[in-house]
């Protein structure tokens, strides 16, 4: 029977396909073996091991959770004090696309403006030197943590140096910094980008290196360089119903993912992909959103063309631009076909 889903070409997102084949013999050579549960097996320890290597991070905590929206509301909470929030930029993943997980557990988001969807110090300083200043802050949520993403909900990096400027504030204000990585793979992978799994771990009260869009079928790898930073973070887990039970799971696939440099070297080939559509946009004389020197292409496009093009193309749908436009992404992954992307090309 043939699967229709796949007759036309689809670049919604990157988490379209299961996962690598080095993981998928993986999970099937250990398959029968008996391992104890949540993550205590050795294969999880190894890939424990595996991880604060990359990271030169010896003394880390990393611990394995399901997706995306789970660990960033476990990690907040743990981190987060009842009266505390976090802050923002007003594009975050947190803020937009979590259907308000981290309010429903009790820590409000608070927003500052983006630039191309990146929080800049300056704008972060300007609201922290404002919040306090406040003679009613008191009575104010108080900020106690920043969030990023690495790389951000566009597609754009944050330098080395920006994340030093802003985890300078961090210190200043006494706050923590979290960074989102669930596309950290493609952003390891980016010719444009200078900060490394070291300077995370450097920089970071915690991070997470992503695996559900990035080459595994499901799971999250939090680090936590310092485990003195949260207290009893396995049992918060358990609190939250993030424990999985077969934690094997997780571990196989990232110790598969960091075997070999696999996890640095698995976004090569669909930033390398995302940069040819884009170089294709613009011969095309498409108006690009902005750059973006990761897998993710956002592109403003006439209504009447993108309509004419869905019937070919799945992509997403960002935003309205006007009234006879919108801003569209098309999305590469670890998997993306180079013929599916010839023939993306040849339809624009």
């Amino acid at each position: 029977m043939t699967d229709k889903t796949n007759e036309i070409l689809n670049f919604s997102c990157d988490y379209l396909e299961g996962a690598d084949p080095r993981i998928l013999m993986r999970l099937l050579d250990t398959n029968l073996m008996q391992l104890p549960g949540y993550g205590l097996d050795p294969i999880s320890k190894s890939a424990k091991e595996r991880i604060r290597l990359a990271c030169a991070c010896p003394g880390a905590e990393v611990q394995f959770l399901i997706g995306g929206t789970q660990t960033n509301r476990v990690c907040i909470d743990a981190l987060l004090s009842p009266w505390q929030g976090v802050v923002a930029a007003d594009t975050g993943h947190v803020s937009v696309h979590e259907a308000g997980a981290i309010e429903a557990g009790g820590h409000k988001v608070l927003t500052v403006p983006g630039e191309n969807g990146k929080m800049t110090s300056a704008v972060l300083g300007d609201y922290l030197a404002g919040f306090f200043a406040d003679e009613n802050h008191d009575h104010m949520v108080f900020p106690g943590m920043v969030y990023l993403s690495q790389p951000t909900e566009f597609g754009t990096l944050y330098t080395k140096s920006e994340l030093q400027e802003i985890r300078a504030l961090c210190d200043q204000y006494h706050l923590a910094l979290y960074i989102d990585g669930a596309r950290l793979a493609y952003a390891l992978a980016s010719d444009e980008n200078d900060v490394t799994l070291r300077d995370l771990a450097s920089l970071c009260d915690v991070f997470y290196i992503g695996g559900t869009k990035c080459g595994a079928l499901i799971g999250e790898a939090v680090v936590i360089p310092d485990p003195s930073r949260t207290s009893h973070f396995f049992t918060q887990i358990k609190q939250h119903g993030a424990l999985l039970a077969k934690g094997r799971l997780s571990g196989i696939q990232f110790d598969e993912l960091f075997k070999d440099d696999l996890y640095c070297s698995i976004g090569r080939t669909a930033d390398m992909q995302a940069q040819e559509i884009q170089q294709a946009l613009k011969s095309r004389g498409y108006e690009l959103l902005f750059p973006s020197p990761t897998n993710q292409v956002f592109v403003v496009m006439n209504n009447a063309r993108m309509e004419e093009l869905q019937k070919s193309v799945v992509f997403s749908k960002w935003e309205a631009k006007g009234r006879d436009h919108t801003i569209i992404r098309f999305a590469t992954s670890w998997a993306t076909k180079e013929s599916d992307v010839k023939a993306l090309i040849g339809l624009l």
